[in-house]
């Protein structure tokens, strides 16, 4: 397959660049740096303001591009996540629709999150669960539904639910270890709210069985069939590293720091579980938090 990738230069991008090419596949990345090169990529097209998705023939296109979601969450930065996600999903579809018919991909990739759910207890989130409040639930929602607008062509669209990517050179995990070794890990607010996570392997594995397996379609959760507590998380993660987990940050603490971000993407709960995935036999490598933590050494 021919396929294009935008935010091909993030973790998951080049994750997924080096698992496809190594299947066989041609890699076509879009950048906004002209010169921009990447390893494995076949070809590299310019993206502008007046031309974000350059045509070229496709048959599968994975949309990753999008401002951070890490920071504070001022007026200006939420403003520029959802002009990069929600703005720039509907641009790339506006795009779409203006390509020769023989070019367009069959299938769209475009990245969401299991923020989609909101904040949800100890409730199981499938799929076919109703959108949660908050800020990402909404951007998700419109996220998706711009996506969705390239249905009318006759694309394939796949809405890429991913949960907390442990990953060895970007992500939280970096960060988590580091605050670990240093001996400053610990659970955040009370250690009950559940976090749905999943190893990087097996991230961009089931993105390129979604590309590959026509049957799927909709939202997508990428998330280990196993979610945790924040707590269990934080012990695990201890243990795993032989360091202490005593550094409890209350979730006051938390808010005044992060305001926004903290409710939403740390203090939430989201018991997110893969039904499509697993109904449809996709089988992951590294399902349980240790083995997922040995591969990450």
């Amino acid at each position: 397959m021919r396929i294009g990738i935008t935010g091909a230069s993030g973790m998951i991008g080049q994750s997924l660049i080096a698992l496809a090419a190594g299947s066989g596949h041609e890699m076509i990345s879009y950048s906004r740096r002209p010169g921009a090169a990447l390893p494995l990529v076949t070809k590299t097209l310019v993206s502008s303001a007046a031309d974000v998705l350059p045509e070229t023939r496709l048959d599968a296109l994975v949309h990753l591009a999008g401002e951070s979601l890490f920071g504070l969450w001022t007026v200006k930065k939420r403003d520029r996540i959802r002009r990069s996600r929600v703005d720039l999903t509907r641009q790339v579809i506006a795009r779409l629709k203006t390509w020769d018919a023989a070019n367009r991909p069959q299938v769209l990739l475009c990245a969401s999150g299991i923020g989609f759910y909101g904040d949800r207890g100890d409730q199981i989130l499938e799929e076919t669960s109703s959108q949660g409040a908050g800020f990402l639930a909404e951007l998700c929602r419109d996220w998706e539904a711009a996506a969705r607008e390239a249905v009318a062509i006759g694309i394939r669209v796949v809405h890429l639910r991913t949960g907390v990517v442990l990953g060895q050179n970007g992500g939280a995990f970096p960060l988590m270890r580091t605050a670990f070794l240093l001996g400053a890990g610990g659970r955040f607010g009370p250690g009950r709210q559940w976090m749905s996570w999943i190893h990087e392997q097996d991230q961009v594995a089931l993105m390129l069985w979604a590309i590959e397996t026509e049957s799927v379609a909709g939202p997508l959760n990428l998330c280990s069939p196993h979610p945790l507590t924040n707590a269990d998380f934080t012990r695990q993660l201890a243990s795993h590293l032989h360091r202490p987990a005593f550094m409890h940050v209350p979730a006051l603490a938390l808010r005044l720091l992060m305001p926004g971000m903290a409710d939403e993407m740390l203090l939430a709960s989201q018991r997110a579980f893969p039904r499509v995935a697993t109904d449809l036999g996709y089988q992951f490598a590294l399902p349980d938090l240790g083995d997922a933590l040995t591969a990450l050494r």
